[in-house]
């Protein structure tokens, strides 16, 4: 009963543990998804399997060695006659010609260990070890980009939250500032300084806040879960973030600094650039395949009447020297197909540096206009929060109608709402061009301002 009751009593903290949200920051968040996100383990076990195959490619260089076990029974004349020899147990009466024409059935167990070693092949197997060894890196630039890129969704579905959260603040003040427009045109009303147009037109506007602030919890729900998926948790999981949405000075290098940057430092155009070395040795050992290839070879088999034994052993050994005359011309096709290969790697790779270089350019005229838009809104924000508040007293005063005080409502918000939209925008911006220089990573300023 004591284990009963310890159980139980775990069990009862354990729950509210579980159930509990966590809070968490945004250099957190990054870790936990380089930890958990699916997508990034897939490609640590694409870059293993590309180490073994360095393994694997080794193993062409290495002597080879097998060994097998058979069980034979027949009365097949070449069989037999030749199983005798080997068991050593071949006599003169084995010479009649019934006996050699017909024999009775006969039994041999084999035995062979046997094994092979490729001593020269004009280099292939050499080359088929370098393409391993840069298949194995290509996987690893794969794998860098994979969490360059996790790292930027992160950033992106973290800064969604807090704007998602800023929003259904933005979405309460907004329904708080209606309900008093609301209560005071139904006073101005019941006092007959208004007609009844002014309530019903409140009351509409009101009824159109109530809607936005449930479109801002339902968005809210669904960036947090955005935020879950990308970290590779439960989406019912509870992550809140440690942090609000606020403007971050952040470095920007030049546009020629970042593309230098993008051509020393971006893995998938490494990874493209050993793609092309790796297609120019495929050519290579496509030439090599016409060369002659020297193979050794080596043999022991002891073949015996019973598993026991009581038969004989022999060796074999020899050297094979092997060319090929003529092929069909598949050697030449595959020749041609290489070279065509690599040119097309070749292509590939050069329209990958224009793209990249293109990136650049597009992501630092995105932090350029963001700047730019952040200033704006801001600006248009403290404008549009005097506007509302002289409109409010004039209303009072009846200088103005109500239409005009919702206008000048209905602008404020707008405006709030466009100063956190730039300022997500901005900051996405920054993580952007990051991505794009290929230096975006758990430490970056983005992640750890």
């Amino acid at each position: 009963m004591g284990k009963k009751r310890l159980a139980a009593f775990v069990l009862l903290f354990a729950v509210p543990a579980l159930t509990a949200q966590t809070r968490l920051t945004l250099a957190d968040a990054v870790a936990t998804a380089l930890e958990k996100n699916p997508v990034r383990k897939a490609a640590v076990f694409q870059q293993q399997a590309a180490a073994a195959g360095i393994r694997e490619s080794r193993a062409a260089l290495l002597p080879q060695i097998w060994f097998t076990e058979t069980y034979q029974r027949g009365n097949d004349p070449v069989f037999v006659f030749g199983s005798k020899l080997r068991q050593q147990r071949f006599g003169a009466a084995d010479f009649g010609l019934n006996v050699l024409n017909t024999p009775t059935p006969f039994t041999n167990f084999a035995t062979r260990l046997s094994g092979g070693w490729r001593l020269f092949d004009s280099g292939v197997s050499w080359l088929r070890l370098s393409q391993a060894r840069q298949m194995s890196s290509v996987a690893q630039r794969q794998l860098d980009r994979t969490e360059q890129q996790l790292v930027y969704r992160v950033v992106d579905a973290y800064l969604n939250l807090l704007l998602a959260e800023k929003r259904l603040q933005v979405a309460e003040d907004a329904l708080k500032t209606s309900q008093a427009i609301l209560e005071r045109s139904q006073t101005r009303f019941d006092a007959g300084m208004v007609v009844e147009s002014d309530p019903l037109g409140a009351r509409v506007q009101h009824a159109q806040r109530q809607q936005e602030l449930i479109q801002a919890r339902n968005g809210v729900e669904l960036a947090r879960a955005r935020l879950n998926h990308e970290l590779g948790v439960a989406l019912e999981s509870r992550y809140e973030p440690a942090e609000v949405l606020a403007e971050q000075a952040l470095p920007v290098p030049t546009e020629e600094e970042s593309e230098k940057l993008a051509l020393e430092h971006r893995p998938d155009l490494a990874g493209m650039q050993l793609q092309v070395e790796i297609q120019r040795k495929s050519v290579t050992a496509a030439k090599a395949a016409f060369g002659p290839q020297l193979n050794a070879f080596a043999g022991w088999e002891a073949d015996n009447p019973h598993f026991t034994g009581g038969g004989g052993n022999n060796w074999t050994a020899g050297f094979e020297l092997k060319m090929d005359l003529f092929s069909g011309g598949a050697k030449r096709a595959r020749l041609q197909r290489e070279r065509a290969t690599a040119n097309q790697a070749t292509a590939q790779r050069d329209a990958m540096t224009s793209g990249v270089r293109l990136e650049v350019r597009q992501a630092h005229l995105d932090v350029e206009a963001a700047q730019q838009q952040i200033e704006v809104a801001r600006g248009a924000v403290a404008e549009s929060k005097e506007s509302l508040r002289i409109s409010q007293n004039r209303y009072e005063g009846g200088l103005i109608t109500l239409s005009d005080l919702l206008r000048d409502e209905e602008a404020a918000l707008r405006a709030e709402t466009g100063y956190w939209q730039a300022v997500y925008h901005l900051r996405i911006s920054h993580a952007n061009l990051e991505l794009a220089m290929g230096t975006l990573d758990a430490n970056s300023p983005v992640v750890k301002p």
